[in-house]
């Protein structure tokens, strides 16, 4: 499987200067990243408040650029002024905010904005915002206006706006932050389905937990570096490492970590609640033998 994105020792510096342009302080964000990711894959990037995952998102399309090292995006180089505006069709950004995204005053028009700012004629264009409305549920909104839908729609109509520029990938940066649990499994759901249906690379950048239990693989950094990765049952198998990077793990995870250190014989990291009531099933059966 090739890969999608290919980081090598990305660093970034935020430059703070004075009122006549003199450097005041610089603050490395990214420190030595590298990282590789394979098309198709659902990707997760874990961190605290301040790790540098939201400035390391904003590198996979080219909203920022390394001071050092190398960003691929499907082999376009960001560091490449010529190749900025095929990386951002390659690779979507959502943001956290969705009315930050959303521009237009009905939501078909906002959908099509994308496609027709880069020249899509306008028959694909309607085809594309119809096509992509339905993949994220949402084509019965398409006369409506944002301002009456809710959070967790309107991050739908922001991602069906990505979805019409045809992207391969779609980076995700804390996208169900200011929804409600409702809005946030509305928005789940449907990355998950455009990643498993669609094909396309998602890359999930979040510090809720429970939001990447399914994912292929997970990333986690902590003050721009990449400090830990591997698959959700690898990484969450880390219950104290995390903990000193101010994370938590799912929580019947961590229910089933303090009951192995109580002696309770659950051997296997418990990701979800379905293996947690086996496990326990399974402890009691053999108990009974």
């Amino acid at each position: 499987m090739n890969n999608i994105i290919d980081v090598k020792n990305l660093s970034f510096d935020y430059i703070r200067r004075d009122e006549e342009g003199n450097v005041e302080a610089v603050e490395r964000a990214i420190d030595d990243v590298s990282l590789d990711i394979k098309s198709g894959d659902f990707i997760a990037v874990l961190g605290h408040n301040g790790s540098g995952k939201s400035t390391f998102a904003r590198h996979l399309n080219a909203l920022l650029l390394p001071t050092e090292g190398t960003v691929i995006v499907n082999g376009l180089n960001t560091n490449d002024e010529n190749n900025t505006i095929k990386v951002r069709q390659n690779a979507g950004m959502v943001f956290q905010n969705p009315d930050n995204q959303i521009i237009a005053s009905v939501v078909e028009e906002d959908v099509g904005f994308g496609p027709e700012n880069i020249g899509v004629p306008t028959d694909e264009i309607w085809q594309r915002v119809e096509e992509s409305l339905k993949a994220v549920g949402m084509l019965e909104y398409r006369k409506a206006s944002p301002d009456r839908l809710s959070g967790g729609q309107k991050q739908r109509v922001a991602i069906a706006g990505i979805l019409a520029m045809k992207p391969k990938c779609i980076i995700l940066d804390e996208p169900t932050a200011m929804l409600d649990p409702m809005g946030r499994k509305e928005v789940l759901k449907t990355a998950k389905e455009l990643n498993k249906k669609e094909g396309i690379t998602v890359i999930l950048i979040t510090h809720y937990m429970a939001e990447v239990v399914d994912a292929d693989e997970i990333f986690v950094m902590d003050h721009g570096k990449l400090v830990m990765q591997g698959t959700p049952r690898e990484v969450f198998s880390h219950v104290e490492e995390l903990a000193q990077y101010k994370l938590d793990v799912p929580q019947v995870t961590k229910i089933a970590y303090d009951l192995r250190k109580k002696g309770f014989p659950i051997h296997d990291t418990i990701l979800t609640v379905d293996e947690f009531r086996d496990a326990i099933k399974k402890v009691f059966a053999e108990k009974c033998q």
